[in-house]
């Protein structure tokens, strides 16, 4: 990593009083009001709350893609003023491009900041090896399952080594099935490298199984609400083995009790997902 994080008890992501106003001829349009929020390092934040609330005007201030229109962001200790290499991004679509392979497709991002050399396509053949790809590094996005192809966009975003990783619903185009399965492989790669995580998404199951803690955000203009520091007792300390805890239903009425308190709860899964 870039390592970017100095002194012990650093955020790695802090948002100060952040409000954030969008102008358009007709109208102006509040979507972050007075919103605070720290994520230490290493750690995995989730933020859920109801569609239209900013959860991703968040990650694109972090990402450094729009600016507030006051308060303050940071990054590792730095006011954030544009994209970084401190920062990773990964949306909802995989973005592959099909005429690159899936090497190409992961050397893209080292690319785009002229950083190819022999030890970085090295690494990153390393990376693809050791997260099941090394096999697949000459064919193309149109031979790769949906799973598979997450995970090469996963792998693309690591290989330009950032602090911290930013996740709008990563997994929100894959099937129940393959969603449960790519996120075993998102945890277990994250962990591994050590990444600081805050991940958008709808679904609190997901939230609560891949997460350290999750923030619930208020309807537009958004605010944080309330934080859960989430804490399993299970033998498989992973997103499908969390799902098994005592604790997980209790976490998942109370977030969705939050998220109702003031309303219907749009484009929120309401369903604790099975295992």
């Amino acid at each position: 990593m870039s390592g970017g994080v100095n002194g012990a008890g650093s955020s790695a992501i802090r948002l100060d009083r952040v409000w954030m106003t969008y102008h358009t001829r007709e109208a102006e349009t509040v979507a972050l009001a007075n919103t605070s929020l720290e994520v230490a390092p290493q750690e995995f934040v989730a933020v859920v709350g109801p569609s239209g609330c900013g959860k991703s005007t968040v990650l694109s201030l972090v990402a450094g893609l729009i600016k507030p229109t006051s308060g303050s962001v940071e990054v590792c200790g730095e006011a954030v003023a544009g994209p970084s290499g401190h920062v990773g991004y990964m949306l909802q679509q995989d973005c592959l491009y099909e005429w690159r392979t899936i090497l190409g497709n992961a050397l893209l991002g080292l690319e785009v900041q002229r950083a190819v050399t022999r030890e970085s396509v090295e690494t990153v053949r390393r990376m693809l090896t050791a997260y099941g790809l090394g096999e697949f590094e000459r064919h193309y996005p149109r031979h790769l399952s949906g799973g598979m192809r997450q995970r090469a966009a996963l792998i693309r975003t690591l290989a330009t080594r950032p602090d911290v990783l930013l996740l709008d619903e990563p997994l929100s185009a894959l099937d129940y099935q393959t969603r449960l399965e790519v996120s075993e492989d998102l945890y277990r790669i994250m962990r591994a490298e050590r990444l600081t995580a805050l991940m958008v998404t709808h679904d609190i199951s997901e939230a609560i199984a891949m997460s350290d803690r999750v923030l619930v955000m208020s309807r537009r203009p958004g605010r944080i609400k309330s934080s859960h520091r989430i804490s399993l007792t299970c033998e498989r300390q992973t997103p499908i083995g969390r799902r098994e805890a005592p604790e997980f239903r209790t976490y998942f009425n109370a977030i969705w009790k939050e998220l109702t308190e003031d309303g219907r709860a749009v484009g929120l899964v309401p369903v604790v997902a099975r295992t």
